[in-house]
């Protein structure tokens, strides 16, 4: 009777720790991973050299969210799988012009990276090295052009491209920054375009 209940007991738990990874798996379906990095790094101690895996990886939904995050680990998918959940954990939302592109330029520096990310016209395409297309991959982006002067080193790269697409703002922002409507703000500039071209 108690190796009856005992039993039950166990297969409850073990019901559990299936619903906890069914809920786990639904999630990260919506999100797409890219890796952008993996580099191999020792410890030295006293027996010689421990070796292990970092891993850089970018995560987002294609819709306008995008994180990273870095793991480190023994083998090289448990890193991954670090790399993955903290990316998850970080993300940011940017917003995107006609769902396709940046609403303005926008510059980002991080130490010794900095990175110039350009708003473009349908068709462009992403016009961007590695780690940074990496990022417009998984955020959802499909025109812009992008141009690392900085540092090459990929954490570099990635985190300053992020704090340019922090620094993104879209006209319903501004707007409510000022107190304004979003056609306040376009018809200004009309008006001044229409001054302009009298002149």
């Amino acid at each position: 009777m108690a190796r009856e209940a005992r039993e039950g007991g166990q297969g409850g738990r073990n019901r559990e720790r299936e619903r906890e990874r069914d809920r786990e798996r639904e999630p990260a379906d919506e999100f797409v991973d890219k890796l952008v990095t993996i580099n191999r790094v020792a410890k030295v101690v006293k027996g010689g050299r421990r070796f292990a895996f970092a891993a850089l990886v970018v995560v987002g939904d294609q819709k306008g969210r995008v994180g990273y995050g870095a793991g480190k680990a023994r083998e090289v998918p448990e890193a991954i799988r670090k790399a993955t959940e903290r990316a998850k954990k970080s993300l940011i939302r940017v917003p995107m012009k006609e769902g396709r592109t940046l609403h303005h330029d926008a510059r980002g520096v991080f130490g010794a990276g900095e990175v110039v990310l350009r708003s473009a016209p349908a068709g462009t395409g992403i016009i961007a090295g590695g780690p940074l297309r990496a990022v417009f991959e998984t955020l959802g982006i499909a025109d812009v052009v992008a141009k690392s002067l900085g540092s090459r080193n990929p954490h570099n790269m990635v985190k300053a491209t992020f704090a340019a697409l922090q620094a993104a703002t879209s006209p319903r922002q501004v707007a409510s920054r000022r107190g304004k409507k979003v056609a306040e703000l376009f018809g200004h500039a009309k008006e001044q375009h229409v001054e302009g071209a009298d002149v």
